[in-house]
């Protein structure tokens, strides 16, 4: 099926990480307007994956305060016109068992990742209404343990927070059913990015998931061809 995205904005937050430059470069591949917060400056030898007119990444946006959400949302919109998907990429994670893990590492968990969603929701939300197409799409990640709780021991922080947004995506998803606002989340294990081999020198990377092909789960699922679905978690497990 051929999936296109000419002249659609798509706002994609994280989209200076390892999944998110692959997100970007395909959406820009396939026609589309892509804006991207970052709370830092990006990294220079990131920035040159983005030389295009179609894209615009705005550095000093903090996904977890609601009004510099808003904010980034409404110029995005200013510079790119109406607002047809948000692929929410933006998140961390943290290892620790409960008794190395502080309330603070688990507040920080839940900011990162369910705060930025929620906020990122809650923006592309109000734009995607206004857009004139009838509709939109909005596409989260969550992981492997939101789904399996009981592979979360030992990354309980970060298994909750993701466990919040898989929870969350549905009953939005639910919410915005008569909108024709898709949403729906992919669930990845390990995904075979260069962060992740230097994080777990160890692993059989063998059994981790392409990025790529993670990348082009999240077009469809962010697409004008993508009619029906809604409200799922979809499994992206590789051969784990």
């Amino acid at each position: 099926m051929k999936i296109s995205f000419d002249d659609l904005h798509v706002v994609v937050t994280g989209g200076t990480g390892g999944l998110g430059i692959i997100v970007v470069e395909q959406l820009l591949k396939e026609g589309a307007f892509v804006s991207i917060p970052s709370h830092n400056e990006p990294d220079p030898d990131i920035l040159k994956y983005f030389e295009s007119e179609h894209v615009d990444v705005v550095s000093g946006v903090d996904l977890t305060d609601e009004s510099d959400t808003q904010s980034f949302y409404d110029e995005a919109v200013s510079k790119f016109g109406r607002l047809w998907a948000s692929l929410n990429i933006a998140g961390g994670f943290a290892m620790g068992k409960i008794g190395n893990t502080s309330l603070e590492v688990f507040m920080q968990q839940i900011r990162m990742n369910t705060v930025t969603c929620y906020n990122s929701c809650r923006a592309a939300v109000a734009r995607i209404r206004e857009n004139g197409y009838g509709g939109g799409r909005i596409v989260t990640v969550v992981a492997r343990p939101a789904m399996e709780p009981r592979l979360g021991a030992g990354m309980t922080a970060y298994t909750a927070s993701k466990a919040a947004v898989a929870a969350f995506t549905q009953a939005l998803a639910a919410e915005l059913s008569g909108e024709q606002i898709m949403v729906n989340a992919i669930a990845p294990m390990a995904i075979d990015t260069p962060a992740n081999r230097k994080a777990m020198p160890n692993a059989d990377f063998s059994k981790w998931v392409n990025p790529e092909e993670i990348a082009g789960q999240m077009m469809y699922l962010a697409s004008r061809e993508n009619t029906v679905s809604s409200g799922g978690v979809i499994p992206v497990f590789g051969k784990n």
